[in-house]
């Protein structure tokens, strides 16, 4: 059941042919049978889902059931939602549970959708794998010695595993759309600001998009067409009409122009998926679309330019974890017997010393942190991960003041010229074409001590997160290793229907 789509759901439950609360359970038996390996799902509230259950199916047969009605739907836990664990995968928010719903989550009840749960993701959503949470990692249902991509990894997952019909993550730097081809389904981020981020934890305020994972384009579009529009909450939000999304996947117009740019075809990409995604192009082609070579020179400088600004970003944002008003807070009074120890294994040396070395303990005496300064370090040095430190240190570095201008000033000049190459390329062409990810799934573990190469695999996505355009990932084949791969197209901002237009035809071409 949990592999129909929103409208089959409602269909069928409209004509008596089943219960919403059966796909309901049939949800929890998915989860209860295969999450211990997957281990997409954190956190699951299946006695208040099958309560909203009923409440939906009585709106579904009265004819007053909203667009969501037929969704049962895991959200990704760096989203609030309302007396639900908020972790974002990390042990400095292990225990807290959010005061209030998103936008997206309150809009999603609004329509009548059914949320069974939280899912999996990279610590504050840094990483490309999610292997980087406090959960551990997270499996490709297709192939459970596969990583699932991240940092969206259990959001994707759960829609590959058939747990559920729809799922939100969020998307930073291709944090949607690589899992999604990793695992073989449909993920889109939408254009920046076109879903509010009022409820989102921050990793990069400037990149963040909230968007759906789904089986197919049409969910994917519909969940967006519910999720979409301004949010007096979000200042970042945009007053920009939201399309009939759904409508646009449902009569899909062949003929468009593709653009091609040949940047991202060339070294590091798997000659099989370049071979694959060549051949849907031709069909495609075939079926009336025009192919367009393009060019985005700048896009070689992404990766530089995104690690810098994003990771400024997250220095900034992250500062607020600090022990004191929210999440975890070191031991305080051991905390305060240690310092206290120092301090007068210090004073004891002090006496001993003379001369110069007693200057030097003197000093050291002075230099030392206080109380509350200590408390901050001790919370954040157990709290955060391995990856989130790397970050935070990162930004912190390009922001200081001897390196502001020679990175984080750089970074936003050339940031400004990848954007200026899209809106040139958009004047030619209603689409681009990329790979999503440069390769298949790769074996956990195999580039966890590896940062910059894990880094490369976003490749392919970092460009529109930059550009603040949207994109979409959609299965295109599978390689001879037996993973899916998938096929991305950008487009230009608030032009979600054109991208959803060309997804749905290649869906078309199965």
């Amino acid at each position: 059941m949990t592999t129909l789509s929103i409208a089959e759901v409602r269909a069928k439950v409209l004509s008596g042919e089943l219960k919403l609360r059966d796909v309901v359970e049939a949800s929890r038996q998915k989860i209860d049978a295969q999450n211990v390996e997957i281990n997409a799902f954190v956190y699951t509230d299946f006695e208040l889902a099958l309560k909203q259950a009923d409440e939906v199916q009585e709106k579904i047969m009265s004819g007053t059931a909203g667009k969501m009605a037929g969704a049962v739907m895991g959200i990704k836990d760096v989203i609030c939602e309302r007396e639900k664990p908020t972790t974002c995968a990390s042990d400095i928010l292990a225990g807290f549970e959010s005061v209030y719903d998103a936008t997206v989550i309150e809009r999603l009840k609004a329509e009548d959708a059914v949320i069974v749960g939280r899912l999996n993701m990279d610590e504050f959503a840094m990483g490309s794998t999610t292997e980087y949470s406090r959960y551990g990692a997270s499996k490709n249902p297709r192939n459970t010695r596969k990583v699932t991509g991240g940092s969206s990894g259990g959001s994707a997952a759960a829609i590959a595993a058939d747990m559920v019909n729809a799922s939100l993550g969020s998307d930073t730097g291709g944090s949607i759309r690589q899992p999604a081809s990793y695992c073989g389904v449909v993920g889109l981020k939408p254009t920046y600001g076109r879903v509010s981020r009022y409820g989102l934890v921050a990793y990069a305020s400037s990149f963040d998009s909230i968007g759906p994972f789904a089986h197919n384009v049409e969910d994917a579009a519909r969940v967006l067409e519910v999720i979409a529009g301004f949010d007096e909450m979000d200042n970042t939000s945009s007053r920009e009409p939201v399309g009939n999304y759904v409508e646009t996947v449902q009569n899909p117009t062949k003929n468009i122009r593709i653009g091609v740019p040949e940047e991202f075809f060339g070294e590091g990409l798997d000659p099989e998926i370049k071979e694959g995604i060549e051949a849907t192009l031709k069909k495609l082609e075939d079926d009336g679309a025009e192919l367009v070579p393009i060019h985005l020179p700048h896009t070689k400088y992404g990766i530089a330019t995104y690690y810098i600004l994003a990771t400024a970003e997250a220095s900034s944002n992250l500062a607020r974890f600090d022990g004191i008003r929210y999440g975890h807070r070191t031991d305080k009074d051991a905390m305060l017997d240690e310092l206290k120890a120092e301090e007068e294994d210090l004073k004891k040396a002090i006496k001993a010393a003379d001369g110069a070395e007693k200057k030097e303990l003197q000093a050291e005496l002075e230099r030392m942190d206080s109380a509350l300064v200590r408390l901050y370090k001790k919370s954040r040095t157990e709290g955060f991960g391995m990856e989130v430190k790397r970050r935070i240190m990162l930004g912190t570095y390009v922001l200081s003041a001897g390196y502001y201008d020679a990175y984080y000033g750089k970074a936003q000049r050339v940031r400004r010229l990848i954007k200026q190459d899209y809106t040139d390329a958009f004047k030619e062409v209603d689409v681009i074409v990329t790979p999503t990810a440069p390769t298949t799934a790769f074996d956990i573990g195999s580039e966890i001590d590896d940062p910059l190469q894990m880094y490369l695999n976003d490749v392919y996505t970092i460009s529109a997160n930059l550009a603040g355009i949207c994109g979409v990932s959609v299965p295109a084949g599978t390689h001879s290793n037996g993973m899916p791969y998938g096929i991305q197209f950008m487009g230009d901002t608030f032009q979600e229907s054109k991208i959803l237009n060309a997804a749905r035809l290649v869906e078309m071409l199965d």
